[in-house]
C-alpha cells in the first residue's frame, strides 16, 4: 500500500482489495487528479471477479489528531485544490457492487467522512473523532454528507452534527450508529481484514444480491421491496454456489464458493 499523498494506494490479496488513501482520516483532503485516480481505481475493481471485497484506509502513521477541536477551530485544509464542480468521490466507492469496509485509524473530518460514510461498514480507533465542519466556512457537505450521515444516525442527529459542525468521539459514533465498530488504535487493520477474510469465503453473488436488496429497498416501499427481495432470491436459486452451498453444508464441509 503506498503512501504517496498524490496517489491512492493499491493491494491485492486473498479476494480483498485494499485502497489506501492518504488523509482519508483526516482533513487533509486530496486534489482533482487524486479522486480521478480513485475513480478508476474503483472502475478496474468493478471488473475483477477475483476481488470480493473491499478495504478503504489510510496509512496507520497518519494519526495527527488525539483530542477533541477546540469548539469553533477549523481544518487546516477542509477542500484541498479540489473545485465545485470536482466529481464526487464518494459516489466511486458507493457505486462498487461488494461489501465495503473502512478502517480509519485516526479523525475522520469533513470529505474524510463522507468517504467513510460511502462504505458499508466502518471501523473506528478509539481515539478517532468525526465531524463534517463546513458551516464553520459557510459551505455545504457537498460529497454525500447531507443524505448519507441522516440515513445512518438519523435526522434529528445528523441536523445537530451539521449545522454546529462539532465533533464527537468513536464511543458517541458508535452509540448512534455512524460506526459500527470501535478498536484500540493497533487493532483496526486487524479487525477489517478479519472481517473481510470472512466475508470473502462467502457467495459472492450472494454478497452482491444481498447489498443491492438492502440499498434499493430503503428507496422501496415494503411491498416493493419484498417483491425485489424474492426477485433477488429466485436469481440466486439456480447459481452453482447455492447448489456448492447445500451439498456442502450436507456433507458438513466448508464451502468453497466460485461466484457462479
Amino acid at each position: 500500500m503506498g503512501t504517496n499523498d498524490k496517489v491512492p494506494g493499491f493491494e491485492k490479496r486473498e479476494h480483498m482489495a485494499i485502497i489506501t488513501i492518504p488523509g482519508f482520516a483526516t482533513d487533509d483532503i486530496a486534489t482533482d487528479a487524486f479522486f480521478c485516480e480513485l475513480s478508476e481505481l474503483c472502475a478496474g475493481i468493478e471488473m475483477d471477479e477475483d476481488v470480493r471485497v473491499v478495504i478503504i484506509t489510510s496509512p496507520e502513521e497518519k494519526i495527527p489528531f488525539k483530542k477533541k477541536r477546540a469548539k469553533g477551530s477549523l481544518p487546516s485544509n477542509l477542500h484541498g485544490e479540489t473545485s465545485p464542480l470536482s466529481p464526487h468521490p464518494s459516489e466511486s466507492i458507493a457505486g462498487l457492487d461488494r461489501p465495503t469496509i473502512a478502517a480509519i485509524h485516526g479523525d475522520a473530518f469533513g470529505q474524510g467522512l463522507e468517504l467513510a460514510m460511502a462504505c458499508d461498514i466502518r471501523i473506528a480507533a478509539e481515539s478517532s473523532y468525526f465531524s463534517l465542519p463546513h458551516i464553520h466556512e459557510g459551505l455545504v457537505p457537498q460529497d454525500g454528507g447531507t443524505q448519507r450521515l441522516p440515513r445512518l444516525v438519523g435526522k434529528g442527529k445528523a441536523l445537530e452534527m451539521i449545522l454546529t459542525g462539532e465533533s464527537i468521539d468513536a464511543r458517541e459514533a458508535l452509540r448512534i450508529g455512524l460506526v459500527n465498530m470501535v478498536q484500540s488504535s493497533g487493532d483496526v487493520t486487524k479487525k477489517a481484514l478479519d472481517l473481510a477474510r470472512d466475508m470473502a469465503t462467502k457467495a459472492p453473488i450472494s454478497l452482491r444480491f444481498t447489498r443491492e436488496a438492502i440499498y434499493k429497498g430503503m428507496d422501496l416501499t415494503l411491498d416493493q421491496g419484498l417483491r425485489m427481495e424474492g426477485d433477488l432470491y429466485l436469481l440466486l436459486y439456480g447459481t452453482q454456489d447455492r447448489i456448492h452451498g447445500i451439498e456442502s453444508f450436507q456433507k458438513k464441509q466448508k464451502p468453497s464458493f466460485q461466484g457462479k
